[in-house]
């Protein structure tokens, strides 16, 4: 090697080093998600039946942060041309959206199936495909039907075959049109209602310790009954892809000095990312071990006869394996990690054993202060799971940034910039292989027990407007430009380096 070649080496390992020069692969798709009870409103429209959300919200409004309700939210409903628009006008190639489960069977029961329900979801999704939109249907995003929670929710059994007889109705009126279909939004999420009730806190189904790994295992036996309906009896046909969205965090010690912190760090990794990833994903199936062992261990404490934790059996274990054609991501945070023994009484919280907190550099953000900026943390899940469960083709459905509101969002912005950096390093450094990233989400809604105080949307709704004008921020000229061209601006990888987790503040 001469002299005059060293700049040029010097420069390209700067390259490698920041993901300066990386584009994003060809056909690698970008796109934008919503849900259906966030957005659509029209609540009691057209036989539409009534969601847990629903009662709860009505017979207790103060426990939504600004006491509204989503009986109108977006009226995505009745605009869901112009949300369309909006995506096309991005330059996005698919939409992530869920169907209102209420709104194909009231009851969630399939003796009752609401034709006006299927004709709004086929104008929908003909809508997409006559604007070169791919449509990716959820077909729950926790909106449970209050028929069915009145029987227990997904803590009975009867469940399972409910979901696998909507999931029929689905794949029959939609399946010629949809090539990705999702069966649950964060089922791992969902699990939490049952544990001590994370969303809204008068549900009165929770049962720490017990409810959630109820919901646990029949979530999971419920999505294994719907891939297995598909692959049988619609695949030949309708040749799509089916998976399920897990949303995973990433999770660094407080204490990265500390034994205990190093080893409590690795409990919440192995469980938190693996109690719903492990069964489905991994080679072997079935739950994590050290989940298994934890339970059992604390159960015997406890006085019980048996663990907590319900197994599966051989048959069933095999049963939920592999039942996912790409690897479904949501990944939002970074969280810093402690041991923690003071937890009484049976709990998942127990079972894990560790106290969580949100890492930040930043100045953290009163009404969503969980979700920070660190930016390896998505890059870092991504190895995860692929050192952990396998080389999966991976699609990250659920990226993005809360604020209060207003056009310029400098925050969404660095948030959205330094994240699709770290996921460029991930596909062209460590050769993981994500094929497609949608961002949470295309306009604001209803975000949960945040209400209206909390905005994710690339376009700015006025929800005190009638009309439910949108208008883009400074992050969707961003996004836009970011999927024109395939590539992250430079001042965004450059940000993302001074971001590294290795280099955080003291805590």
């Amino acid at each position: 090697m001469t002299c005059d070649m060293l700049p040029a080496l010097l420069m390209l390992l700067n390259m490698q080093a920041t993901g300066l020069g990386y584009t994003f692969p060809d056909g690698f798709m970008f796109g934008a998600s919503t849900s259906a009870y966030q957005t659509e409103g029209a609540w009691n429209v057209d036989g539409r039946g009534p969601t847990i959300w629903d009662t709860t919200i009505h017979a207790y409004p103060d426990v939504i942060a600004d006491h509204s309700n989503a009986d109108d939210a977006d009226l995505s409903y009745y605009k869901f041309k112009e949300d369309s628009h909006l995506v096309k006008d991005m330059g996005m190639h698919f939409y992530s959206f869920s169907i209102s489960w209420t709104r194909i069977m009231p009851t969630g029961l399939a003796n009752s199936i609401n034709v006006k329900g299927l004709e709004h979801y086929n104008k929908v999704i003909d809508d997409l495909l006559e604007k070169g939109i791919t449509p990716i249907v959820k077909m729950y995003h926790f909106d449970m039907p209050q028929y069915l929670q009145n029987l227990g929710g997904w803590t009975n059994p009867y469940i399972i075959g409910a979901f696998k007889e909507y999931a029929r109705i689905l794949f029959k009126n939609f399946g010629d049109r949809v090539q990705y279909w999702a069966t649950m939004n964060e089922p791992n999420m969902e699990c939490l209602e049952y544990e001590a009730s994370q969303f809204i806190k008068v549900l009165n189904f929770s049962a720490p310790g017990v409810g959630c790994y109820l919901a646990l295992r029949n979530m999971l036996l419920a999505h294994a009954e719907v891939y297995h309906l598909y692959d049988k009896e619609f695949r030949p046909s309708q040749n799509g892809r089916i998976s399920i969205i897990i949303n995973l965090f990433w999770y660094e010690p407080l204490n990265p000095k500390s034994t205990e912190d190093q080893e409590a760090v690795i409990r919440q990794r192995q469980i938190d990312l693996g109690w719903f990833a492990h069964p489905v994903y991994s080679t072997d199936g079935d739950y994590p071990q050290l989940l298994k062992d934890r339970v059992a261990a604390n159960s015997k404490k406890e006085g019980f006869p048996s663990s907590r934790l319900q197994y599966f059996t051989p048959e069933e274990i095999k049963f939920v394996r592999g039942t996912a054609d790409f690897f479904a991501l949501n990944h939002y945070a970074t969280f810093l990690v402690t041991s923690c023994k003071d937890w009484s009484g049976p709990s998942l919280s127990r079972d894990i054993g560790t106290n969580t907190s949100a890492l930040w550099w930043l100045p953290s953000q009163p009404l969503f202060p969980e979700i920070s900026v660190a930016p390896e943390g998505i890059r870092r899940v991504l190895n995860y799971i692929k050192q952990n469960f396998g080389d999966w083709e991976i699609l990250i459905t659920e990226n993005g940034f809360p604020d209060a509101g207003g056009l310029n969002d400098p925050m969404r912005q660095l948030y959205i910039g330094t994240y699709l950096a770290e996921i460029l390093k991930a596909i062209h450094i460590d050769g993981v292989k994500v094929f497609g990233y949608a961002i949470w989400s295309i306009i604001d809604n209803f975000e949960w027990n945040k209400g209206y105080t909390t905005k994710f949307g690339l376009y700015s709704v006025n929800f005190s407007d009638p009309r439910r004008p949108r208008t883009p921020k400074d992050s969707a000229k961003l996004m836009k430009e970011i999927i024109s061209t395939h590539k992250v601006p430079n001042e965004y990888l450059y940000l993302g380096n001074e971001l590294s987790l290795d280099v955080r503040p003291a805590h």
